[in-house]
């Protein structure tokens, strides 16, 4: 696995996410390589996820946007997409 996926998924798995799954979408045509989803325990804890996963993956990774709507993130590191939601 990709040494970059492989460290947002520690960073997720560390901090108690769920259900932590990677696509590596390389040979799809998409416009990413990766997506990687995982299940919070809720709201509170997928804006905790998002502030481990900027404070631990910084300044490596880009931060391109960030969409919120509480219960559901994605976080645009540029190749590669980080969804984190509510069950």
């Amino acid at each position: 696995m990709d040494k970059r996926i492989e460290n947002i998924t520690k960073v997720l798995d560390k901090n108690k996410a769920e259900s932590i799954e990677v696509f590596d979408l390389r040979e799809k045509n998409y416009f990413v390589d990766f997506a990687i989803i995982a299940s919070s325990l809720g709201s509170r804890h997928t804006l905790a996820l998002l502030d481990h996963l900027k404070k631990d993956l910084k300044p490596e990774e880009n931060f391109n946007q960030v969409d919120e709507s509480g219960d559901w993130i994605v976080v645009d590191l540029g190749d590669v997409l980080v969804h984190i939601m509510t069950p």
